[in-house]
């Protein structure tokens, strides 16, 4: 049993509350609801019966007869949300659980009937610190650096340099793991072959079920090369028109499409830093795939690390963190017309980070350039320069700049 850092926020069973806990397919939602809330009952709302005979209670039967529980595939059941408006406004519950993977559907309904009730989680696949850590995580120093007051400087210099023995192993064996198939909790107990005809089988589940959910599309052959080029282009700025036209589909349609796959959890856009909220220096956004392992299924990229498959775990392990535990926390990248450009910049409560992302296995003062400008424009928010790599040695490359191996810091 993996322990999911998520579990951290969610409230508990005795609280006056209605969570919802939505994320793309096969991200571990029922698994986490039924070890947290083991004591509510369990109903899934793809089970025909069950969808028909919560249709067919009555309003007022619904406390008596369903009562707190955990109600699985909600947006299968559209009736259901105001029953359970109802008996919670009565104060006949006080706690229930909706889960779901179609994001839309289900925040529509929410939206309508649910607003001001219901307090919203997203559950994204496996971080690498839980990946690392088993059934007794600890929060990565990607954590400490975003809680706690400080420069790098003063932050980093406790760090110990590298890891030694059986911990570095461990670590080392699951980035290696997370690199090569990504963090859909589904592959853990499989073997190799199983776990690329898993990735693909998820790839036509997707289409078949959540699109479903999204869309009604006459032909799913567009949208599938879609995918395909969308995939190849994480890491980039997103160009509607250029994604539309090697599709070979208007550009409204590239638009839809890409907001089904943010909508579904498959791909997100990491905004640019503004200076003001008026002014951005750069207007596009840039695209990144959410796994790595669906990566590497959609773009046919099976062999060693690449830059663009790096800046997209590195990334992404970025995002599902401030997402699960720090939804107070901003990130975006940086970039001017002029050229400067830093792949993350992070705001928390105690001032700016920004990180540099490198494929390589060595670290020099050269490749923090962009950092050191960076800081100097930034002046009393900066905090430091992180220069993310492949290394396995936490070292300092100039007044809070510090090349991080991404093991240490994320795992």
């Amino acid at each position: 049993m993996i322990y999911r850092f998520l579990t951290n926020r969610l409230p508990d069973a005795s609280a006056r509350r209605l969570v919802m806990i939505t994320g793309a397919r096969q991200t571990g939602k029922t698994t986490l609801a039924r070890a947290v809330y083991p004591n509510l009952r369990y109903i899934s709302l793809d089970e025909v019966e069950a969808r028909l005979q919560l249709r067919q209670l009555p309003t007022r039967a619904w406390a008596n007869t369903v009562g707190a529980a955990v109600l699985d595939e909600a947006q299968k059941e559209p009736a259901i949300f105001e029953k359970v408006k109802f008996a919670y406004d009565q104060g006949e519950i006080d706690f229930s659980v909706l889960l779901g993977s179609s994001q839309i559907t289900m925040l529509k309904k929410v939206r309508e009937t649910l607003a001001g009730r219901v307090f919203i989680y997203e559950l994204w696949p496996l971080l690498l610190s839980e990946l690392t850590g088993g059934s007794a995580p600890q929060p990565p120093l990607f954590e400490r650096l975003l809680a706690l007051p400080g420069t790098a400087d003063e932050i980093l210099t406790q760090e110990p340099a590298i890891l030694l023995g059986e911990e570095a192993n461990h670590q080392a064996e699951w980035l290696k793991y997370a690199l090569a198939w990504g963090s859909m909790p589904g592959l853990l107990p499989l073997n190799q072959a199983d776990r690329h005809d898993w990735l693909r089988s998820y790839t036509n589940t997707y289409l078949e079920r959540d699109l479903a959910d999204l869309a009604r599309l006459d032909d799913l052959l567009p949208f599938r090369r879609f995918l395909q080029l969308a995939a190849l282009r994480s890491g980039q700025l997103l160009s509607y028109a250029d994604l539309a036209r090697d599709t070979a589909v208007s550009p409204t349609t590239a638009r839809n499409y890409l907001h089904y796959l943010t909508l579904s959890y498959q791909a997100f856009l990491l905004q640019p830093w503004f200076g003001n909220q008026t002014k951005r220096l750069v207007k596009s956004p840039k695209l990144y795939w959410t796994d790595v392992g669906l990566y590497r299924q959609q773009t046919g990229n099976w062999g060693e690390v690449n830059g663009p498959l790096w800046e997209t775990f590195v990334v992404g392990e970025c995002y599902k963190w401030i997402k699960t535990m720090r939804p107070d926390t901003n990130i975006w990248f940086y970039r001017t017309h002029g050229g400067l450009e830093v792949d993350v910049l992070l705001e928390s409560e105690h001032g700016m980070w920004g990180i540099e992302i490198k494929a390589s296995r060595q670290a020099s003062r050269g490749q923090t350039r962009s950092l050191r400008r960076l800081g100097k424009q930034m002046g009393g928010q900066w905090r430091g320069g992180l220069l993310v790599y492949q290394g396995e040695q936490i070292v300092k490359l100039g007044e809070n700049i510090w090349a991080v191996p991404v093991g240490r810091l994320f795992g």
